[in-house]
């Protein structure tokens, strides 16, 4: 047996290979491998495929079909009548470099370790690398905005599905190439037309892949890099950073207990969207006020902006009718209304909608399948089918009594220890509280310290752009079971009862 073939047969012999990987497949792993640690140094010959299949007992045909591959890829080259040799491949390398050969006295390095270069990101790639908002997220008690997954119908969905799939429709696994599933969004229009006051048709309905999705298309096809984003202060980091991300200049307007609060330096800029909450503000609970909205929509007109709409949680009123959307007093089409099933069913479906002014249709459309190739349109008539025989308002009426609950229990642990300069939100909404904290409170090291307890609340001042006013926190109770409500309820407000003392 040729040194090379021992070579080759002490790699085979390693456990390292997938069990189910072909056997030319192993061979081929082993020997680039080899000739990449310049184990098979440059220039060297191979055993011919039947001297090879022999020493390694293996078909002929296995080493042929290896020994093809590997020429494919330039690891070896062919002579006729010479035999099979391994390439150069540092000799190809300073080629495709324009480099040449090494100088002469100075061999090329052999078995050298190659130093690792510093990743390059664009600026835009470093200022989004900087906030990795995802660890910051995760589900654990009191976690804001996260809904309770674990109520989500598995057995009924399934069924649902089933049924679906039981079809076979072709028409359901190719692209979505006119803004969604028809009657998907037919469910959709109907619904917001009589839950949200929402005017739509059907064809103004574009399904996304989530309110994330929805805000970067309205980014790119309604804004050029270096125009004006008025958002809320202050604001959900999602929208934030889409809006970096595509370039934007974002600028800070405050928000009080009505809402957008203009001033007139905000009114002497141009924006070319402004982002806004106005149904349930996000993170303060605000609901814009009547006058507000309409002043807004008039100031869009002037300054021929487009007003992005996100109505992230409007099933989550737990007294009264859920609000009017803003876009129902849209006289003059400058509103672009956005809404998500992520917060109702379950994160992971990433199904949203997005409600465009009908000048705009062809546009978000054509853009829709031109970026984004949606798909996923089995999920999407599975989702309508839970839509039109009723399943998603039971859903909805269920969860929305079981949050309901938790959150009057959760006011009620934190209340009973919280001292009276730390104040609880009262609005009777969303998926999570916000705790008013004093100014000489450090909210961030605050939830830091609660962190170390397995509680995971948000510290508000931290959603703000401009230099913030306030300080406090956002304790979610969506994904809280009862025990878990009354156990950590009693820790974190006796941390909040002692940080607000110190």
């Amino acid at each position: 047996m040729s040194p090379t073939s021992d070579l080759l047969a002490a790699a085979l012999a390693q456990s390292g290979f997938h069990p189910r990987l072909p056997q030319q497949r192993r061979l081929y792993e082993a020997a680039k491998a080899a000739i990449h640690q310049q184990r098979l140094a440059a220039g060297s010959k191979l055993p011919s495929s039947r001297d090879l299949a022999r020493d390694l007992g293996i078909a002929r045909n296995t080493v042929i079909a290896a020994f093809e591959q590997l020429a494919a890829e330039g690891y070896v080259v062919s002579a006729r009548g010479s035999g099979t040799y391994v390439a150069d491949l540092q000799a190809h390398s300073a080629t495709m470099r324009g480099v040449g050969a090494a100088p002469q006295g100075k061999p090329a390095a052999s078995g050298a370790t190659a130093v690792a270069r510093p990743v390059r990101l664009s600026r835009r790639g470093q200022e989004l690398a900087s906030y990795a908002a995802g660890p910051q997220f995760e589900i654990q008690p009191f976690a804001p905005g996260e809904p309770d997954f674990s109520s989500f119908p598995f057995k009924l969905w399934q069924r649902l599905q089933n049924r679906i799939w039981r079809e076979a429709r072709n028409d359901l696994l190719d692209y979505g190439q006119s803004g969604g599933h028809l009657p998907l969004r037919q469910a959709i229009t109907e619904y917001l037309r009589i839950s949200r006051s929402v005017k739509v048709e059907v064809e103004q309905v574009m399904i996304t892949a989530g309110t994330q999705q929805s805000l970067d298309l309205c980014a790119q096809l309604l804004a050029d890099a270096g125009d004006t984003a008025w958002v809320e202060d202050p604001c959900y980091w999602g929208a934030r950073r889409v809006f970096q991300a595509r370039e934007l200049k974002l600028r800070p307007i405050t928000v009080d207990s009505d809402g957008m609060a203009l001033n007139d330096a905000d009114l002497a800029t141009r924006p070319r969207l402004i982002y806004v909450t106005p149904s349930h503000q996000y993170p303060t609970g605000a609901v814009m006020s009547l006058a507000r909205r309409r002043d807004l929509l008039d100031v869009a007109v002037r300054k021929d902006a487009w007003i992005l709409e996100d109505d992230y949680d409007s099933e989550f009123r737990y007294t009264g009718r859920p609000l009017a959307a803003l876009q129902g007093l849209d006289n003059d089409d400058r509103v672009l209304y956005m809404g998500t099933f992520s917060k109702v069913l379950y994160p992971g479906i990433k199904v949203g909608y997005l409600v465009v002014p009908p000048a705009l249709i062809n546009a978000f459309r054509s853009a829709l399948y031109d970026l984004q190739r949606p798909g996923q349109l089995t999920v999407q008539a599975t989702l309508t089918d839970f839509i039109t025989l009723g399943h998603f308002t039971t859903h909805v009426r269920k969860i929305r009594q079981t949050y309901g609950a938790r959150r009057e229990l959760l006011r009620h642990m934190l209340a009973q220890q919280l001292p009276r300069n730390v104040s609880i939100s009262k609005e009777e909404s969303g998926l999570h509280l916000v705790v008013e904290l004093p100014h000489g409170v450090d909210d961030v090291a605050l939830a830091q310290r609660a962190a170390t307890l397995g509680i995971s609340v948000k510290a508000l001042s931290t959603y703000y752009l401009k230099p913030q006013v306030r300080r406090g926190l956002l304790v979610g109770y969506a994904y809280c079971t009862p025990e878990q409500i009354t156990d950590y309820g009693r820790q974190l407000g006796a941390l909040i009862a002692a940080e607000a003392a110190a």
